[in-house]
């Protein structure tokens, strides 16, 4: 059973169908061309499906996932431990006892410290190209795991010494 569909055309176009009704069946002119731009989304929908093989773009997806948060993990941890070299037993201290959280870059006293870190990846990835929001959504999390990482990996090195 068909099913009425009620179209706006622009004015011009309405008086150039009234011109032309007794000649033309928009209808089925409608139904062809309609018809016909839905059959070729299926097309390339059902060909972009047969073409990619997805099992193998989802494992290389999860191994870059795996590279991405390893490599944002090891830059903390190296700043992290670079941090150490000049930060001073009470800053120790509270690296040490703090716990990160949503926004390090507010902390009452690494706030500052990561605001300009986190300042200086996105200049970095800004200089790349990359778009530095996509790549920074997710980083500080990483990002300060790594890091705190650092700051307890130098602190077992260095504490049986004071």
């Amino acid at each position: 059973m068909a099913k009425k569909v009620t179209i706006s055309v622009p004015d011009e176009l309405y008086e150039k169908m009234v011109a032309w009704k007794s000649s033309m069946n928009f209808s089925r002119v409608f139904q062809n061309a309609v018809s016909g731009m839905i059959q070729k989304k299926e097309a390339l929908t059902s060909r972009i499906r047969n073409e990619i093989d997805f099992s193998a773009v989802v494992d290389r997806l999860k191994k870059e996932k795996i590279d991405y948060e390893f490599n944002i993990a090891e830059c903390g941890k190296k700043d992290g431990l670079e941090w150490c070299k000049t930060a001073h037993y009470d800053e120790l201290q509270y690296a040490l006892a703090w716990t990160p959280y949503k926004d390090p870059d507010r902390d009452q006293e690494l706030g500052e410290y990561f605001s300009q870190m986190f300042e200086a990846y996105k200049k970095r990835l800004t200089a790349t190209g990359q778009k530095a929001q996509g790549y920074l959504s997710g980083f500080s999390e990483k990002y300060v795991r790594g890091w705190k990482e650092g700051v307890d990996l130098f602190w077992s090195e260095v504490k049986d010494k004071l």
